[in-house]
């Protein structure tokens, strides 16, 4: 069951990213977490899979799961997983805060369409955010949302999670999303919105979002203050 292995997954990261697991220590074993959470073998498994897949642990055979995790003083995104950011605050945990500048409906150009790949005259809600972190605006966030399918987002929506509002009140599943990272001098409007501090570039963040159905359903660019975040992927080597 989904629920149950994602929340002992959700429970062991915590764990490792408040230290009670430090790095390089060894999970308890086993029949000590599946007692411990009085679940089966398969599904401790799949929960221990997830933490490889995201970096956390790493098996060793013979000896148990070594944490391989290690805490960075900087906030994270991790760029390997969809998250929203309340979410990322959440694991992180840094205070956040989010600032709605402006929502609005369009119509996708034929500019907008070999852009970003929505159909030419397709109805779009245009969201603009300002992320706050620790009482500073660091991150602004340029969406386009396909209306058709995310409707009715609302300031309060928008400041919540239009993520939690796509997969909890519309039941829109969230299946994948393509990102490319680049680096931009900060232009106009990010050094009126943000507190840049001096900071000149920003890590720009290009995000392309997909339901279940292969529908492109959102197009966001982040611009994030540079000198204030890393961002972090897990690659595990394949076997040829």
């Amino acid at each position: 069951m989904k629920a149950r292995y994602d929340a002992i997954f959700r429970d062991l990261r915590d764990t490792i990213e408040d230290g009670t697991y430090p790095f390089q220590s060894f999970l308890p074993s086993e029949a000590e977490l599946t007692q411990y959470y009085a679940c089966s073998h398969n599904t401790l498994r799949r929960a221990l899979g997830l933490l490889r897949e995201q970096g956390y642990v790493q098996p060793v055979h013979g000896k148990g799961v070594r944490v391989v995790f290690q805490k960075t003083e900087r906030e994270t995104f991790s760029v390997g997983q969809i998250e929203s950011f309340r979410e990322a605050g959440r694991r992180s945990h840094f205070r956040a805060e989010t600032r709605v500048v402006d929502i609005h409906h369009l119509t996708a150009t034929e500019q907008i369409a070999t852009a970003y790949g929505f159909e030419e005259g397709v109805d779009l809600t245009y969201v603009e955010r300002v992320r706050v972190i620790h009482d500073e605006a660091l991150i602004r966030d340029c969406s386009l949302f396909l209306t058709e399918v995310v409707p009715d987002i609302t300031e309060d929506i928008a400041r919540s999670s239009i993520y939690e509002y796509m997969e909890h009140t519309l039941g829109i599943t969230i299946a994948m999303s393509k990102r490319t990272i680049t680096g931009e001098r900060a232009n106009e409007r990010d050094r009126a919105l943000l507190d840049l501090d001096g900071v000149d570039y920003l890590a720009v963040v290009d995000n392309r979002t997909f339901d279940a159905q292969g529908i492109l359903i959102e197009c966001t660019q982040s611009r994030h203050r540079l000198d204030h975040f890393r961002f972090r992927d897990t690659a595990v080597r394949q076997k040829v």
